[in-house]
């Protein structure tokens, strides 16, 4: 069972409402790698868990922390949000430059199209479980395939992404308590791909999965090809990296540069459709002529 204990894991409050900076903070909450995506993904993967108990426990910690970070990003957009378009009305008289920009506008309708209109109208100055253009959140933005390492290697990136767009909405501001409030998910960001890093560790060394994953790969694959980097584009610059020469990553086999790949199947010859769907053959004479069809009937006009 889940318990929730009242305080935040960690809250500094703007020093003043901003709703546009809302509108972007959405991200960080429901977007592809907000903090929903990763809170669902590692609770699924943990609740779907059979391996080491160790494994499944530091799943649903991390999943649980997720769950506390939606809770600190929706309490820091409500106060974004607080008495937002009426405090940016009283600001923008103030200053002629925003005035002329507003013209004959009303106020109130100007900072409400800049801001995202639904904080105003559906949740009532109040997050939403959407990204910063609206979208809503979706379940298919998560990975629980029930094999850790690759769920792992999934996680590392949604932290990696999660991170990056932290970073980039703390140079967008300059407010101290939005600053100090991300400075913490920042830290945590940080030691979660750490943690990935540490746990696709621990399994390889416990022998549970290799590099490739899964490790049947092996059997079912035409080895011959499966340390060949083919050139597909215009340009050899590629030859020049790790994956181009050397012993591969996984240890079995040697990188193979190949600047000239040619293909090795016949040009395609599609079957040709069932004359009862209608589609255009390859030829007319196989196309259904509607012989067992009743004739058109003529209609003349007369006078």
């Amino acid at each position: 069972m889940f318990y929730h204990n009242k305080k935040l894991q960690y809250f500094t409050p703007p020093e003043k409402p901003d709703p546009v900076y809302a509108k972007k903070m959405q991200e960080l909450i429901g977007g592809t790698f907000g903090e929903m995506t990763v809170m669902m993904q590692y609770l699924f993967q943990g609740w779907n868990c059979r391996g080491p108990a160790k494994y499944r426990d530091m799943l649903l910690d991390i999943g649980t922390e997720e769950i506390g970070h939606v809770e600190m990003l929706a309490t820091m957009i409500a106060h974004l949000l607080d008495k937002a378009p009426i405090k940016y009305q009283e600001d923008g008289a103030k200053d002629p430059v925003v005035g002329a920009v507003m013209g004959g506008s009303n106020p109130r309708d100007v900072i409400t199209a800049a801001m995202n209109p639904q904080h105003a109208i559906v949740s009532g100055g109040g997050a939403m479980p959407a990204d910063s253009v609206g979208f809503p959140w979706n379940g298919r933005f998560i990975v629980a395939s029930g094999n850790l390492l690759a769920d792992f290697r999934s996680n590392l990136h949604a932290e990696s992404q999660g991170l990056m767009q932290a970073v980039r909405l703390y140079e967008m501001t300059d407010d101290p308590g939005v600053k100090d409030h991300l400075s913490f998910m920042i830290a945590r960001d940080t030691m979660h791909q750490n943690q990935w890093l540490a746990a696709i560790e621990d399994l390889k060394s416990e022998g549970f999965e290799e590099t490739v994953v899964p490790r049947v790969a092996y059997e079912y694959g035409k080895n011959e090809f499966a340390y060949q980097f083919w050139n597909h584009s215009e340009g050899e610059e590629s030859a020049q990296g790790r994956w181009a020469k050397g012993p591969s990553m996984d240890g079995k086999g040697e990188f193979q540069y190949v600047a000239n790949p040619q293909p090795l199947g016949p040009e395609p010859q599609p079957p040709q459709p069932d004359p009862k769907l209608h589609a255009t053959p390859q030829t007319p004479q196989q196309q259904d002529n509607g012989a067992d069809a009743p004739p058109a009937v003529r209609v003349e006009r007369i006078g």
